[in-house]
């Protein structure tokens, strides 16, 4: 499976869902290529400090592509990995296409705030230009980095809702200190020690993953 995260809204924690979806995958034993289509190439850093940490074992494969590459070399590798993770910025750029036109899935992180929520309706209108050549995409919301509690998530849940074409995970990935401190020491929050944090990923793995691959065997 080709799993692309992006928004075109900035700063709503994309290559934090890439790099620990990534590493979810790995620890089950499939082979992962990770794709950081970033020009800020935070997921390669990240890799490059988690890479040091596990003693040069990172538990998957990471490399850096841009605009066109993206779609020609996942094409040209999806055969030799379980599963690829496309890492994309946070603009409307060539990588971002490029990726929505191969992806089976885009996972679309947002956060519950208003400004973030305007973002989305750009990034869905995307998503329908490339079902013109990849028809099969399937485009999933999560709110990301939600509040703990309070009235702004259900809001943003009922919003995303009705946006044509997407679909919004079920749960929420809320904001809490295990993903910035897992990911300073080059680990997943699945290697850290706070339980919800890893049952909300867990969760999020499972509905992207364990679905698709269940659509595939029949």
């Amino acid at each position: 499976m080709i799993l692309a995260v992006g928004n075109v809204k900035g700063g709503v924690g994309k290559t934090t869902l890439a790099v620990n979806l990534t590493i979810a995958l790995a620890r089950s034993g499939r082979d992962v290529l990770l794709i950081d289509g970033d020009e800020q190439a935070t997921a390669v850093a990240f890799t490059e400090l988690r890479t040091a940490q596990k003693n040069g074992k990172p538990g998957y494969t990471v490399v850096s592509l841009q605009g066109a590459a993206i779609r020609t070399q996942a094409r040209q590798l999806a055969s030799k990995y379980s599963d690829i993770v496309i890492d994309v910025g946070g603009r409307d750029t060539g990588s971002l296409r490029a990726a929505l036109t191969v992806a089976d899935v885009v996972l679309i992180p947002v956060q519950p705030r208003s400004f973030d929520l305007w973002g989305v309706d750009q990034t869905a209108e995307l998503v329908r230009e490339a079902r013109e050549i990849n028809e099969g995409l399937r485009a999933v919301s999560v709110i990301n980095a939600a509040d703990p509690q309070g009235k702004d998530n259900e809001a943003a849940a009922e919003a995303l809702r009705e946006v044509e074409g997407l679909e919004l995970a079920p749960g929420l990935i809320v904001r809490r200190k295990a993903f910035p401190n897992a990911a300073a020491a080059g680990l997943s929050v699945l290697e850290h020690d706070d339980p919800k944090a890893i049952d909300e990923l867990t969760r999020l793995t499972d509905m992207l993953f364990v679905h698709a691959n269940a659509i595939g065997a029949k």
